[in-house]
């Protein structure tokens, strides 16, 4: 992506666009994605497909300011049931996770969490259990005496 000068002064500067991707922000004279409702994607697949006249398809594209793809595109999704006039009459509603889907998410993150910490303890009890065990050594050669051993003389 880039910015532009007006990007980054708007940034710097606590506009609309600080903390926001600079793509998220809205600038006076940029295009915006145009989003089309299930209703006129109906409409213009029914309008497109019973224009017969030469140039009238075309005609029409340019007025709606479309592409052939985008109708192509409905279409199928028409033909799939995705673009039905009951979907087209109220809005998709996305359905809120269900109680127990939610408790159940949270105790499986629990788990997680809870596994990786008793990991985590069960590795420090190793090293000091080794720790111990080498001070164990260490001490039991300090206690006892040191015997001088024989010298290269030959005896």
């Amino acid at each position: 992506m880039t910015l532009s000068m007006a990007d980054l002064a708007s940034t710097v500067a606590g506009g609309p666009a600080a903390g926001a991707p600079a793509a998220a922000a809205a600038r006076p004279g940029h295009a915006t994605r145009r989003v089309f409702s299930s209703a006129y994607k109906l409409r213009i697949v029914a309008e497109y497909d019973a224009l017969t006249e030469h140039g009238a398809r075309g005609a029409m594209l340019r007025r709606e300011g479309l592409y052939q793809s985008h109708v192509e595109k409905w279409r199928r999704a028409r033909d799939r049931g995705a673009l039905s006039p009951a979907k087209a009459a109220r809005p998709a509603v996305k359905e809120a996770p269900s109680e127990e889907l939610r408790e159940n998410r949270r105790l499986v993150e629990e788990n997680a969490r809870l596994s990786a910490e008793l990991e985590q303890k069960n590795a420090v009890i190793e090293v000091l259990g080794k720790a111990y065990a080498l001070l164990e050594v260490l001490s039991g050669s300090a206690e006892q005496p040191v015997r001088p051993t024989r010298s290269s003389t030959g005896r």
